[in-house]
């Protein structure tokens, strides 16, 4: 029987803070690859990339359906990074407490394994995780889909129920209440919706907040 909570983490702006310097740059790449594989103009990349991510909630989804893209060439080039040590920003008591918290912890993140791999490991904190659920390990289905939820359940052996979420995006967090998980969102927003059960600025925290997720 498990009894121990799970701790499930979004890695982009949860775990470490990628809008100074690694969105804008995959923003970049993103478009880049739309032109030099579909000869358009940059204006022509960004309204179509645009349009992508409304209708998909990613870009590479609308590659996949409409010009047959291999998803891993797609996250390969769009995620290269010429200094991502110098990129990644991050707060240095994560390790501390990512050891304070009791219970399995694991990646659910949109962004691809390498990526997500490096991340991690220039934070110091990669062997905190008990895994890492990758866009790959979705079968390339993205939050806020059920269908990526359900597969980080069933690889794992998880009861949504002994979950907790935390992301800093609240429309992940809403089909993870929906499946029975605790939410928490990353934000300094002043109100939080319904289905956040906690809501606090910084990951660091969560030892603190314990006593909120019950027993």
């Amino acid at each position: 029987m498990q009894t121990k909570l799970s701790w499930i983490f979004d890695l982009d702006n949860t775990l470490h803070n990628a809008s100074p310097h690694i969105f804008p740059h995959i923003n970049r790449s993103m478009t880049a690859y739309l032109q030099q594989h579909l000869r358009l103009t940059e204006e022509e990349a960004g309204k179509l990339r645009a349009q992508y991510w409304h209708s998909y909630g990613a870009t590479l989804l609308g590659m996949m359906r409409h010009h047959g893209t291999d998803p891993e060439h797609f996250l390969r080039e769009t995620h290269a990074f010429p200094d991502l040590p110098g990129m990644v920003v991050y707060e240095r008591g994560l390790a501390a407490m990512l050891r304070r918290l009791p219970g399995r912890k694991l990646v659910l993140s949109n962004a691809p394994r390498h990526y997500a791999r490096a991340v991690l490991q220039l934070m110091g904190v990669e062997s905190h995780f008990d895994a890492l659920h990758c866009i790959e390990s979705t079968g390339y289905q993205p939050k806020p889909s059920l269908a990526a939820f359900h597969s980080l359940l069933r690889v794992h052996g998880l009861i949504a129920s002994r979950c907790v979420m935390v992301e800093d995006s609240r429309q992940n967090l809403r089909p993870a209440k929906r499946l029975g998980m605790k939410t928490v969102w990353i934000t300094r927003e002043p109100r939080a919706p319904a289905y956040v059960d906690v809501k606090t600025a910084s990951v660091l925290a969560l030892p603190r907040l314990l006593g909120r997720f019950g027993p």
